[in-house]
């Protein structure tokens, strides 16, 4: 089974994302904020990562760009995952070395796919 860090400052998006990727069988950690993210990651690699952007003491787009220059993490997926969802937000995190983005609100369908999608690499 495949574990998938969720990066998210709110209590209840964290549990709708962490609902809808365990009925889909995987393993879910999570981290409330960038800096916790970082310090998770390096315990615990994850198998993927499921990250907000707008988060106190560091942003998402500080945190992908850390993992994605990190060799021990450059190849672990990112999927941001934000209410920042204008093109110039999307083409930003991707820039910051995401896998994907999608912008909330989003269909649970399209979140499940693409962390599935990436899992199997």
């Amino acid at each position: 089974m495949s574990t998938v860090l969720i990066v998210e400052d709110s209590i209840a998006q964290r549990e709708m994302i962490t609902d809808l990727l365990e009925q889909s069988g995987l393993i879910i950690t999570h981290a409330h904020d960038g800096v916790e993210a970082l310090e998770a990651i390096q315990t615990a690699p994850p198998d993927l990562v499921v990250l907000d952007i707008v988060m106190p003491r560091m942003n998402g787009y500080e945190v992908c760009r850390r993992l994605k220059a990190n060799p021990k993490t450059q190849n672990v997926p990112v999927v941001m995952c934000s209410s920042k969802g204008e093109e110039f937000d999307r083409y930003w995190g991707m820039r910051q070395g995401a896998d994907a983005y999608i912008a909330k609100p989003f269909q649970p369908t399209e979140l499940v796919a693409t962390v599935k999608h990436l899992l199997r690499g």
